[in-house]
C-alpha cells in the first residue's frame, strides 16, 4: 500500500541521516534492536520504537515523485476486532481538516471494534489530534498532556496517542520524549491510515512507537470515516506549496497533492444519498485543487461546476488563497444554486509591503478588485476573512492600511490573531519588533472594527427571510433552536425540535454582533 521509503527510513549515524541518542538529548541511549527500518531504543528505562521522524528538511524538499492513489485500504484481519469491548476518545485541536482527519480516526476505530466514550476517564484509547498553527494552540495539548499523566498512572494499560500537525515538528517530538515519556504513540498527518498498525505495535511491544512521515504518503481512498449530523467534510486535497513566511502547514501537512475528480464527485454523491444536507470541500489551499494533475486540464471551477448538478442542497469550501481565486471559479460561484454565497478570503494584512515579507504573492490592490470582482458576479456576497496583527517589522502607517482594507471590504466576520513565530518558517528568523503591548492594543482595535462592521451588516437584515439549516437546540436555552444560513450567519429561533435537520424559513427581527434572531415563516415567504 505505502512506498518502501516510508516503512525504512535511514535511522542510523552517519552521514545525510539522523543519531537519535544525539537527536533526544539522552545520553542513556542505547540501541536494543534493529530490524525491517525501524530502531528501538533504550531511554530511560523505557523502550522507544522509531518507525520514520520528523525532519524539517525533508519536510522542505517538494520532488517530482508521483502520487500514487490506493483504493485498496482495509483494516488488518488480525485488528478488525480488537477494539471490542473497549472505548476511545479524541479531543481536537485546530481547523476543518483536524476535525476530517478525526472523523477518519473515528471510522478506523470504530472498524476494530472500539466504541466512542464522552468521558476520557472510562477510555481505553486517548487521542489527542494536535495544531500547530499558533503557539498557545500547542501549549493546550502540553497543559492536557500533564492532565492525562495521573489518569496513566491510575491507568497503567491506557493507550495515549498525540498525533496532526504538532506530530510534524521535530521540537515538538523532542519535548515530549523528554518530558511527557508515558505516551505510547506519535504519529503524523501523512500516515493516519496506519492508525491500526500503530495501535498493534504499541499495544504488543509496550514501546513508544514514534512514526511521522516527512516525506507525504500518498492518497488513500476508501477509508472510513464516522460523520455526524447533516453536516458533511469532503477533503479534496492536500498539502501547501504556498510557503508563507509565517506558517508551519507546508512542513506539516506537505505539498500539494488533489483526490481525483471521479472519487470527489462518487463520495459527494453518496453524502446526498445519505441525506446530508450540506457538503464543506476541504484543502489548506482549497481552490490551488488540480494544478498538480498531470493528465487532465480540470481545476477547482471545474470541481464546484459539477457540484452544481449533485442533489444537495449546500456545497461550501475553505480555505482558499486569493493567489489561485480565478476568473473560472468566479464564473462558476456566480451561478448560485446550491453554490452558497459565503466565501472564506484570507487578506492577513492590508499593507502590500507586510504582504511581500509574508510571501502572500499578491498585493492590496490585487486582492481588492479581487473582492470587487467577486461582488460583481456573485449576487449577495459574504465575506469572511483571516488577519494577522503585529508581523515582525509592521508599523503603525502599515496597521493602518489592514483597517482601511477592512472597512473598505466591509466583511462579515474575521479570525484575527496576533502574530507568533513558528520554529522551522522563515518569519521566526525575522526581528520580532513589536512590542506585545501594540500587538494587543492593534488586535483590540481591529475586533472593534470587526464587530462594528458585522453588527452593521446584521442590522441591514431586519425584515429579511432567511432558509436556515436547523442544526439543533441553542447553547444557552434550550427552548430556542439554532441554525446556520447559506451566508454562515448564526441564526436562533423558536420551533418544535423535530424540525432539527431541516430547513427551514426565518424572518429576522432582532440582531446581535454575531447572531441574529427570528421567527418561522410560512413557506410562500421569498427567501434571501
Amino acid at each position: 500500500m505505502t512506498k518502501g521509503n516510508h516503512n525504512s527510513p535511514d535511522l542510523k549515524s552517519g552521514k545525510g541521516s539522523k543519531d537519535y541518542s544525539r537527536y533526544f538529548d539522552f545520553s542513556d541511549a542505547k540501541v536494543i534492536s534493529e530490524e525491517e527500518g525501524k530502531i528501538t531504543y533504550r531511554i530511560k528505562g523505557r523502550n522507544v520504537q522509531i518507525n520514520s521522524q520528523p525532519d524539517y528538511k525533508e519536510g522542505k524538499r517538494r520532488g517530482k515523485e508521483e502520487i500514487e492513489v490506493h483504493y485498496d485500504f482495509e483494516i488488518p484481519e488480525e485488528m478488525q476486532n480488537f477494539g471490542v469491548d473497549k472505548y476511545y476518545h479524541i479531543t481536537t485541536y485546530g481547523c476543518q481538516m483536524n476535525e476530517h482527519d478525526t472523523e477518519t480516526m473515528k471510522g478506523l476505530l470504530e472498524q476494530m471494534g472500539y466504541r466512542s466514550v464522552d468521558d476520557r476517564n472510562h477510555a481505553d484509547l486517548i487521542l489527542l489530534n494536535t495544531c500547530a498553527i499558533r503557539e498557545n494552540a500547542e501549549d493546550k495539548v502540553f497543559g492536557e498532556l500533564g492532565h492525562l499523566k495521573n489518569l496513566k498512572i491510575e491507568k497503567p494499560g491506557l493507550l495515549l496517542g498525540v498525533c496532526g500537525c504538532m506530530s510534524q515538528e521535530e521540537g515538538v517530538v523532542n519535548r515530549i520524549m523528554s518530558k511527557h515519556g508515558f505516551v505510547d504513540m506519535i504519529f503524523g498527518t501523512h500516515n493516519i491510515h496506519r492508525l491500526p498498525h500503530l495501535i498493534k505495535e504499541a499495544v504488543f511491544s509496550k514501546e513508544l512507537v514514534i512514526e511521522v512521515w516527512s516525506k507525504e504518503g500518498d492518497i488513500i481512498e476508501n477509508l472510513p470515516k464516522k460523520r455526524e449530523g447533516m453536516r458533511a467534510w469532503v477533503n479534496i486535497m492536500y498539502g501547501c506549496d504556498k510557503f508563507c513566511t509565517y506558517c508551519i502547514v507546508p512542513f506539516t501537512r506537505g505539498k500539494e497533492r488533489s483526490r481525483r475528480p471521479e472519487d470527489v464527485i462518487a463520495e459527494v454523491r453518496e453524502l446526498a444519498r445519505q441525506g446530508f444536507k450540506e457538503v464543506t470541500l476541504l484543502g489548506q489551499n482549497v481552490n490551488a485543487y488540480g494544478k498538480d494533475f498531470t493528465d487532465i486540464d480540470y481545476t477547482f471551477g471545474d470541481l464546484m461546476d459539477d457540484m452544481r448538478l449533485i442533489d444537495i442542497p449546500r456545497i461550501r469550501f475553505m480555505t482558499s488563497h486569493p493567489r489561485d481565486f480565478d476568473d473560472k471559479l468566479i464564473e462558476v460561484l456566480g451561478k448560485g444554486g446550491n453554490l452558497v454565497e459565503h466565501i472564506h478570503l484570507p487578506v492577513q494584512s492590508g499593507s502590500t509591503a507586510v504582504l511581500k515579507k509574508m510571501s502572500r504573492k499578491y498585493t492590496r490592490e490585487a486582492y481588492l478588485e479581487l473582492v470587487r470582482k467577486i461582488k460583481l458576479s456573485v449576487p449577495n456576497a459574504v465575506l469572511s476573512t483571516d488577519i494577522i496583527v503585529g508581523f515582525p517589522g509592521e508599523t503603525d502607517e502599515q496597521f493602518e492600511d489592514t483597517l482601511s482594507l477592512v472597512r473598505e471590504v466591509g466583511y462579515d466576520m474575521a479570525y484575527t490573531f496576533i502574530y507568533s513565530p513558528r520554529e522551522g518558517t522563515p518569519a521566526a528568523a525575522m526581528e520580532d519588533n513589536v512590542p506585545m503591548t501594540v500587538k494587543s492594543e492593534r488586535l483590540q482595535r481591529l475586533n472593534d472594527l470587526i464587530k462594528e462592521n458585522s453588527r452593521i451588516i446584521n442590522d441591514r437584515m431586519l425584515g429579511e427571510v432567511v432558509e436556515v439549516l436547523v442544526e439543533g437546540e441553542s447553547k444557552n436555552n434550550s427552548e430556542v433552536l439554532s441554525g446556520r444560513s447559506r451566508a454562515n450567519k448564526l441564526v436562533h429561533f423558536e420551533g418544535s425540535k423535530d424540525l432539527i435537520g431541516t430547513f427551514v424559513k426565518v424572518r429576522i427581527t432582532d440582531t446581535k454582533t454575531w447572531y441574529i434572531k427570528g421567527d418561522i415563516v410560512a413557506e410562500a415567504a421569498a427567501v434571501h
